[in-house]
């Protein structure tokens, strides 16, 4: 049995429902992939639930799962540094689900960096450390002989990265084209059965699926960030978002909404990487497709993504859960992953 010694950054919806995932699935761990995962840290600002005994997650969740409770744990210690219990617990695995910013990587890139270093894996659900340094991260992880893996933070619970870097192993990709934000896509779907966007984004709130300010999500970026990842990954490349342009949904053009309501056709927020003059370039493009492509059925909160290569052609995966139980998945996931015996 090996055990896996967690560090948990952010208790927000996703790390919440990682915790619940992994308390739920502890005991099938064990038997299946002979994983004992144990949590010793759950960060949030201004300090950390921690014990040098494992954490009794399923009380933490039960009594403490506002931040105000949080911090009324009797193991909360305000102002715990992340380095000095990086130090004192044998190494295992970071997992970061701090709030994500895509200009700066920050409070996550530093999580990262000093996880890394100490020579702890890590597995993150935060895009804006993997935008903004993607390459400097992976090397150092390669230099460390640690994993860094991230399919909750390019398409959560849809196993875009795991069916591009396996299954297609061999194959060179040409052209992706995903739709990646539940979100928009739900919105986009509820403009089509002839609900107007304030409407749809108000109902997409009030159901969870938008959040209260949902900015990223309607402005492309969420979006841009996860098919700028998906292809740095892929393609060993150092896009950027600066190399990008970038759609919403928050400004259709009529004509757009009006060919996207027409029968056999559906207009989509794709993120896309594509060939151009022999250059490779990605962008964030509101499409109508028609009933011929594989995406055209992908509708209210689905994902989905093409891939295609010159000796697999097209390969298609849609569905995935996009909500937080699906994140938290694609988490626990990744943590099987690294330390998985076939």
């Amino acid at each position: 049995m090996k055990t896996v010694n967690i560090i948990l950054m952010g208790f927000g919806n996703v790390g919440q429902a990682f915790i619940r995932v992994a308390h739920e699935k502890k005991e099938f761990c064990k038997a299946r992939y002979k994983l004992d995962i144990k949590f010793y840290s759950i960060f949030e600002i201004g300090g950390a639930i921690h014990s040098s005994q494992a954490l009794n997650t399923s009380e933490i969740l039960e009594k403490y799962s506002s931040l105000t409770m949080f911090r009324k744990n009797p193991l909360w210690k305000p102002d715990l540094k992340l380095t000095s219990v990086l130090d004192s617990i044998k190494p295992g695995v970071l997992v970061e689900c701090t709030p994500s910013n895509i200009k700066s990587g920050g409070p996550g890139l530093s999580h990262i960096r000093h996880a890394l270093d100490r020579g702890w894996h890590v597995v993150t659900a935060s895009k804006g450390p993997l935008v903004i340094d993607f390459r400097g991260l992976h090397e150092k992880a390669e230099k460390k002989h640690v994993a860094l893996k991230f399919s909750g933070a390019t398409a959560a619970a849809l196993p875009a990265l795991d069916i591009a870097l396996y299954s297609l192993a061999g194959a060179e990709i040409s052209r992706i084209e995903g739709i990646l934000n539940g979100t928009t896509n739900y919105i986009l779907t509820r403009m089509k059965e002839g609900v107007d966007y304030k409407e749809a984004l108000k109902e997409a709130q009030s159901k969870g699926i938008a959040e209260t300010d949902p900015s990223l999500d309607v402005s492309g970026q969420d979006t841009a960030s996860k098919i700028l990842i998906i292809s740095n990954a892929l393609l060993r490349a150092d896009f950027t978002l600066d190399d990008m342009t970038i759609e919403g949904i928050d400004a259709i053009p009529p004509y757009l909404l009006n060919q996207g309501r027409k029968k056999d056709r559906a207009l989509k927020l794709l993120g896309i990487l594509f060939k151009r003059a022999e250059e490779l370039r990605l962008e964030v493009r509101l499409t109508v497709i028609d009933s011929s492509h594989p995406l055209f059925g992908v509708d209210g909160t689905n994902k989905g993504i093409v891939f295609t290569t010159d000796t697999m052609d097209s390969i298609t995966v849609t569905g995935g859960k996009s909500d937080p139980k699906g994140a938290g998945a694609s988490l626990l996931k990744d943590i099987i992953n690294i330390y998985r015996k076939e």
